[in-house]
């Protein structure tokens, strides 16, 4: 076998050629990793409730537990949507494993109709294992009109099984927090 048909040098290098192509296949496996990072950091998140990602349910438990929790709701806008976005109320207590229902209430301050997306969070983060919504305007597109003002529903409870985390006795208030975004479009658009 000769050193032209191996992509060695006779030198016992390697071609150039060789390698400028595994340079080139590295950086575009950096680059398909770097696009597959978020989603596969968002399924790991909504798996395992890290960084105080909640879950999705389709009903309450039916259990309510005789533990008080204070849920307190935090609202915030980009900078780069001209949106006015807060809670509509003040806190709520409930039973753990008992259903809440909260509103957030968006205000478009433009002259133009704009599209956005909410992402959440709960803090502390390790309660957000137990944190579980029912129904959730976040990461669906919410559009609207120049002027127009929309509340926003959020329907969810607390699972029982936050009794069983020795880690979480001491937890009596969980903070549910939105930040709105502006709907980037798709480039080519």
């Amino acid at each position: 076998m000769s050193a032209h048909t191996n992509n060695i040098e006779p030198n016992g290098t390697l071609r150039p050629q060789v390698i400028a192509w595994a340079c080139a296949a590295l950086v575009a496996g950096m680059v398909g990793m770097a696009y597959a990072a978020v989603p596969l950091y968002q399924i790991f998140c909504q798996v395992t409730g890290y960084g105080g990602t909640t879950n999705q349910a389709d009903a309450a438990p039916g259990l309510i537990l005789d533990r008080d929790m204070t849920v307190r709701f935090d609202a915030n806008v980009s900078r780069d949507l001209p949106w006015a976005f807060q809670p509509a109320h003040g806190p709520i207590t409930l039973k753990v494993g008992e259903t809440g229902l909260a509103f957030y209430r968006a205000v478009n301050n433009t002259d133009e109709t704009i599209v956005g997306t909410a992402t959440f969070n709960v803090t502390p983060a390790q309660a957000g294992y137990y944190f579980s919504k029912i129904e959730c305007f976040c990461f669906t597109e919410q559009t609207l009109k120049p002027g127009q003002t929309v509340d926003m529903p959020v329907t969810f409870f607390i699972d029982p099984e936050i009794a069983d985390d020795p880690d979480l006795d001491s937890v009596k208030t969980i903070t549910l927090s939105y930040t709105f975004f502006p709907k980037k479009e798709p480039a080519g658009s």
